[in-house]
């Protein structure tokens, strides 16, 4: 299976919504607490330039400090968003030269920035989350955000935005609650008291628009009804340390992908009793990024402080030539 190594560590991995053979990679010199960060563009072979290489780059940005998360635009294939430590948020676009880039560096946010997410409904918006307690609603026309949401009283480490409804989305913190937004209304419309640990992630389930998933500290995964908040509709079990992130899969509704510091990625099925369906243990460090592609079903990415990228299909080995 293809893997990648890249110079500092893996913070982030996100595959293109437009191509399936392109993904982006967050990363961070120094476990991202001091130097620079990279952010990689890379290519999944075939590839007529390197036949023998599984992926290359096709790209990269450096920035002065660490990239901790990337996403990529819904509405332009080479316009990719960058959250960076020195609290910007910055846009590249992979169709000009390097010196061009970045085409813009957003600097509000008064701490790092965590978290970035692009509008699947309303393409041309996106949020960022920060450690000084902010979400930040941005359009990628304007230089200053929109809106900022300052209700948490802790780090905001991931926002997610509701993959139906183009005013909703679902911020996580350090402050152990998730809350659900709406940009029409002036405060948050419902607060999760979901965790007794910070959470560090959180996503829409793709297929029913009121069902979210939390990931925590706690080492556990919550997935919530938000008609019915009450106690969880599944509370998932398996990981050895704090879960990093936590994706629902875009193919089957009932199944998500973790990523934790027990150095394991896990896919869960909630729908049914032995929800752990698939553990893969490749990592040799934290494993702080993992997704799953839009395009091919069953293909996974994740990265994680060993500096390497790892791409493959479920149920194959990652690590398997």
């Amino acid at each position: 299976m293809p893997v990648f190594k890249v110079p500092f560590n893996g913070y982030s991995v996100k595959f293109s919504p437009f191509y399936e053979s392109q993904l982006a990679v967050a990363t961070a010199q120094n476990f991202g607490i001091l130097g620079n960060g990279r952010l990689h563009v890379l290519q999944l072979s075939p590839s007529p330039a390197n036949p023998g290489q599984p992926i290359s780059e096709i790209s990269s940005f450096d920035t002065a400090d660490g990239v901790y998360d990337c996403c990529w635009s819904e509405s332009h294939d080479s316009l990719i968003v960058a959250a960076v430590a020195d609290g910007s948020v910055k846009l590249y676009d992979l169709s000009l030269p390097p010196t061009a880039n970045p085409i813009r560096s957003l600097q509000e946010h008064t701490r790092e920035v965590h978290s970035v997410d692009y509008n699947v409904v309303r393409k041309d918006s996106f949020l960022s989350s920060s450690w000084d307690d902010t979400v930040k609603l941005w359009t990628v026309d304007r230089p200053s955000s929109v809106r900022t949401f300052k209700e948490h009283a802790y780090c905001v480490y991931s926002t997610a935005w509701n993959p139906r409804h183009a005013d909703v989305f679902a911020s996580a913190s350090g402050d152990c609650t998730a809350r659900i937004w709406d940009v029409r209304e002036p405060a948050s419309t419902m607060i999760l008291p979901a965790h007794e640990f910070e959470i560090l992630s959180c996503d829409w389930n793709k297929y029913d628009d009121c069902v979210i998933a939390t990931a925590s500290v706690d080492k556990s995964i919550k997935v919530w009804d938000v008609r019915s908040f009450r106690v969880p509709v599944a509370v998932l079990n398996g990981h050895g340390y704090a879960v990093r992130k936590v994706k629902f899969s875009p193919h089957r509704g009932s199944v998500i992908a973790s990523c934790s510091y027990d150095m394991t990625v896990c896919l869960w099925d909630y729908m049914v009793e032995d929800a752990l369906i698939g553990r893969y243990d490749h990592h040799t460090e934290f494993t702080v990024g993992v997704d799953m592609s839009v395009l091919v079903e069953g293909l996974l990415a994740s990265t994680g402080w060993d500096e390497l990228v790892y791409v493959w299909q479920h149920g194959m080995d990652p690590r398997a030539p």
